[in-house]
């Protein structure tokens, strides 16, 4: 016979896990749509409540590059925010259940992708959540990119309420241009980078795929510029990488921070050592200790999100 909290769990459609021999309930995400930059693109969420009362913050996603959709990991990626509610944006044409690693994208997905046109949408779509929350009550805000996310935080930030602060989730806080020859560099791979350059520059159509993505993409990037609006703006900056990401060399981390000693604005760094591109660590999963330290900061918000002893 089922136990009651087990029966009870699985008749409520929660996740559950194990926990000292019963159920710990907790709530799934649900998926939906806030709207895009157009009626024809709107933009897929995932949205949880906190786990745990008493609800402290609130947080916003931007995933990384690509069509992945994080509903397959969601639930476990972002166990360790207790007190949060939840909000991760995707791309329109993003098939949430993808998953990090999807083999392919949905038919049209490699033409609509850019930079400026992601911006554009995930601009539209915060503008509309701020609008439906109007009159609740207000919740410090941390607005988190991952990776290529981390590139759009600088024009997104002032469409975020109650912003506390910007954390970039391995993103380098370089221009991707700069980022980018960085890595070719240290792959041993300048040339091909040159011949992109060259493709980039030349009078060929922005719908030409050239490396798996379309010209307009690569167009975008080599004009897109992180470095100085981070730089310049007045929030927090939280750093989070690993010493061992494949995709962004140590070297453009360091470089970031050296940089942005000279800021306004307050800047911190969790660098944590033996992690990859997805702060994965010998088997452990480094992200919670990025989710650790923005639970620190949300029982103290008035010390500021570099005032938290690193987890």
């Amino acid at each position: 016979m089922l136990r009651p909290c087990i029966r009870a769990a699985l008749a409520a459609g929660l996740l559950h896990v194990l926990v000292g021999g019963c159920v710990q309930a907790q709530p799934l995400f649900a998926s939906g749509v806030l709207p895009g930059a157009s009626a024809a693109s709107p933009v897929p969420t995932l949205q949880r409540e906190a786990l745990q009362p008493p609800l402290r913050f609130r947080v916003i996603v931007l995933p990384g590059s690509g069509c992945s959709g994080m509903a397959p990991v969601a639930v476990r990626y972002f166990a360790g925010l207790l007190h949060a509610q939840v909000l991760v944006l995707h791309k329109p044409g993003t098939d949430l259940q993808a998953g990090p690693m999807p083999t392919e994208c949905p038919d049209g997905f490699v033409q609509r992708d850019s930079l400026a046109r992601w911006q554009a949408h995930a601009s539209a779509a915060l503008r509309a959540d701020a609008l439906a929350r109007a009159g609740l009550e207000p919740l410090p805000t941390v607005l988190v990119g991952i990776s290529e996310g981390a590139e759009l935080l600088p024009g997104l930030a002032a469409e975020v309420p109650h912003l506390a602060g910007l954390v970039l989730l391995s993103g380098s806080g370089l221009d991707p241009l700069e980022a980018g020859a960085m890595q070719a560099q240290r792959l041993g791979q300048l040339p091909a980078w040159q011949v992109l350059d060259a493709a980039q520059r030349s009078d060929a159509p922005d719908s030409d795929i050239v490396q798996g993505r379309s010209l307009r993409y690569w167009r975008d990037l080599w004009r897109w510029r992180v470095t100085r609006p981070l730089l310049e703006s007045p929030w927090p900056i939280l750093q989070a990488w690993g010493d061992a990401d494949a995709l962004v060399p140590p070297l453009a981390y360091q470089s970031f921070a050296e940089r942005a000693q000279g800021r306004s604005g307050p800047f911190c760094t969790l660098r944590i050592s033996g992690a990859d591109h997805g702060l994965q660590q010998s088997g452990a999963d480094g992200v919670q200790r990025l989710w650790a330290w923005l639970e620190n900061w949300a029982r103290a918000p008035a010390q500021g999100l570099c005032g938290v002893a690193p987890p």
